[in-house]
Parts: structure tokens; sequence; C-alpha cells
């Protein structure tokens, strides 16, 4: 069987997770964009024996119409041979073109996702509609149970529903972070870092809840006083400026570092001298950073909206969950972790037993046992309804 894959954009979580799959059989990957305005990522050397092909290598297809690109994604899902398509989520217009395509073709589908029903309020009339879309896939790949439970509820028969979408080369990780340690003078001496931090890595959104992390951090320093950790939060984004005022305002300015967005290979060095990892946002449909951490041996501070919380965190054995909106249960989170330490050594330990559990083997296996399911049935007839409904929502 030939699988053809595609994403919006190669960056090394995909080619970590693709390796692996190439491995296991015949598989093309297609790439919607050479570049995005939202990860600011080198161009990712892809590994041997995985094909790729780039639909549009200078630009970001979200800032294109569909008609500038529609003909080149068919031309290359035709070059690819595919017998199978995986396809990452269900409403980008290149996502929509791609499953159009592929009904056409009566080539089957395998959607992969990592939505949830609590990522965003829903109304009947907009799940109906994706409950149609979802019906014209023949299996899933999806993050957890979270994500496993949502796609069901939308049809998806659960012996087609497979798990291990979202997943980390942990190696890169474990072996960068252990590196640091062995070196911490000197690592810390080169990077500027703090003998004890928490870590945060975030794109500077709203959703990543950045605001009340920063509220909270600067309650538990006012109670822990001389004792307290610094707070080390890598990545920007548009609310940078906004970030930076507040850290002013809330006094905290000499105890928060933002050493900005760092590239894949520069990461595991600021996990590795971490004491813990902190994640607040409000909104998550998985979270990768969590696996970045776990793997690198950190005990975990976990919003409990975080889409991966149900796999990745055992409370009180790899670190503790909060309500991302009570900053004070937060702040009583930071103190408890800091002040525990002998219990960090048996968390740490604990997230890379997890984390363990959630590797690009794992991804691999159930892609090709999705695509697998997928070839089972057919695709079926591709409606009017159906055309009408995928050519309107990919406009």
């Amino acid at each position: 069987m030939h699988l053809t894959i595609l994403f919006h954009r190669l960056g090394p979580y995909h080619l970590a997770r693709l390796g692996s799959a190439a491995q296991q059989g015949d598989l093309t990957a297609v790439e919607l964009s050479g570049r995005d305005s939202t990860y600011a990522w080198d161009v990712a050397e892809t590994g041997a024996g995985l094909r790729r092909l780039t639909v549009m290598p200078d630009a970001d297809v979200d800032e294109q119409p569909v008609a500038a690109y529609r003909a080149r994604l068919e031309s290359l899902l035709d070059e690819s041979r595919a017998e199978v398509v995986a396809i990452a989520g269900w409403s980008a217009p290149w996502a929509l073109a791609a499953l159009a395509w592929c009904r056409r073709a009566g080539v089957p589908a395998v959607l992969m996702s990592d939505s949830s029903a609590e990522d965003a309020p829903r109304t009947p009339l907009k799940e109906a509609i994706k409950r149609r879309v979802v019906g014209l896939y023949q299996a899933a790949l999806v993050a957890g149970t979270r994500h496993q439970d949502y796609v069901t509820s939308l049809g998806m028969p659960p012996d087609r529903v497979f798990l291990g979408y979202d997943v980390v080369d942990n190696d890169h990780f474990s072996a960068g972070a252990d590196r640091a340690r062995q070196d911490a003078v000197e690592v810390r001496r080169r990077l500027g870092l703090p003998e004890r931090y928490f870590l945060a890595s975030a794109r500077f959104i709203p959703k990543k809840n950045l605001s009340r992390l920063l509220a909270a951090y600067a309650r538990y320093r006012d109670d822990a006083g001389d004792q307290a950790w610094h707070l080390v939060l890598l990545g920007d984004g548009p609310l940078r400026a906004e970030l930076e005022a507040e850290i002013t305002r809330l006094g905290i300015a000499g105890h928060v570092l933002l050493p900005g967005f760092l590239q894949y290979r520069e990461l595991p060095a600021y996990y590795g001298l971490a004491g813990a990892f902190v994640h607040a946002s409000t909104v998550e449909q998985w979270g990768l950073v969590v696996n970045e951490a776990m793997a690198a041996g950190l005990p975990v501070l976990l919003s409990e909206r975080c889409g991966c919380a149900p796999d990745l965190l055992q409370p009180g054995v790899n670190g503790y969950t909060f309500d991302p909106c009570d900053t004070h249960a937060l702040a009583q989170r930071m103190a408890q972790l800091a002040a525990a330490e002998g219990d960090r050594d048996a968390m740490a330990a604990a997230s890379r037993r997890i984390i363990g559990r959630w590797t690009p083997e794992v991804f691999a296996d159930g892609l090709w046992r999705a695509a697998a399911a997928a070839r089972q049935f057919a695709a079926g007839d591709f409606g009017l309804l159906d055309r009408l409904l995928l050519q309107g929502l990919s406009r």
C-alpha cells in the first residue's frame, strides 16, 4: 500500500513522526507551504526513505485563495500514486480540497486530528456540518482520549479510530537535556540562565494565557521571597510588548527571562536546566511542549484544559493540574512543586516513563493501522450535496 500524508508545513516534529512511518511502508509526504507566518522554523531536512513534495514552496497557503493552489495540489496527489491519503484536519480549505480529490478519485482518506469537544463553544449547526465532513473519511488517527471521544461523537466508528497523532522525538529532548545537565555550569553561563527556574514555552497569543501565568508567578514570588525560583518564558508573538509591560507592572522584571523564539536544536538545553515545566493555556488541543518537557525529565504543572492532560499527567505522580483561570491555585502549585525537593526526582522519572508510551513509533503504528482500516471501506459515491458542501467550505 502506498500512503500519502498531508500537512500544512513540515517542521521537525512532523519529520520525526514521518521518519518512523516511512520505515514501515511506502510513504509520500505532501506539505502545502514552504513557509508560514506562525512558526519561524528553519527548513527541516527530510530523512532517507521519505519522499517529500511541496505545493507552494515560497508561500503560505493560508494566505492564498484555494484557486491559487488547487491544481498544483491535485497534480501532486496524482503524482504521489496515493492508495490512501491521510489529511491533517477537517476545516482548512486545503484539507477540504484534498478530501474532495479523494472522493472524486475513489481513494480512502484518514482524518488526523487533535480537536476535542472542549476546544471551543459548539453549536448544533456547526456540529452537524462537521459530522457530515467527518463522514467522508474512512478512518481517523487522533491525539488522545479526549480526541477519540470527540471524533466518535461525530460519527466515526470506534474501531476505525487510532491513537498516537501528537508525539515528538523523545530522544532529541532526553539526550539534549542530559547533555546540558552534564555541563550545567557552562551551559547556564552561556545561555544566561538562573540556578533554579520554572520553564514555559508558548506562542505569545491570548489562548496561551500568559498574563495569568505572570500574575500567578508574581503571587508565588511574593509568598516565597528569596527562595523563589525564576521564570523563563520561551517564545514570541503579537502579545510580546503587552507581556513585557505586564512584567514591569508586576515588579518581576528581574526574575522573568524572555529568550525569544528558539529553533528545535536549541530547546533541549533550556529544558535540561529547568526545575519544572508549566503550561497555562485556556485552550490547547494537545500541547506538544508538554511532551518535550516530559521527555527531558521534568515534572509538569498543566492546565486542566490542555488536551494532553488525561493522557500525560498523573496528579501527584509526575506533576499537578490546575484551573488556568485561578492564579491563586497556580501560585500554590508552583510553591508546592518548588518545595518538593525529594519528590521532584521521582516526578521527573515518572514523566519520562509516561512519555515513553508516546513516541514517533506509536504515531507510525497508529497511522498504518488507520490506513489499513480505511482501505477496507470504499470511499463511496461523491454526491452533489457533499460536492457543494466541500466546495463551499473550502472557499
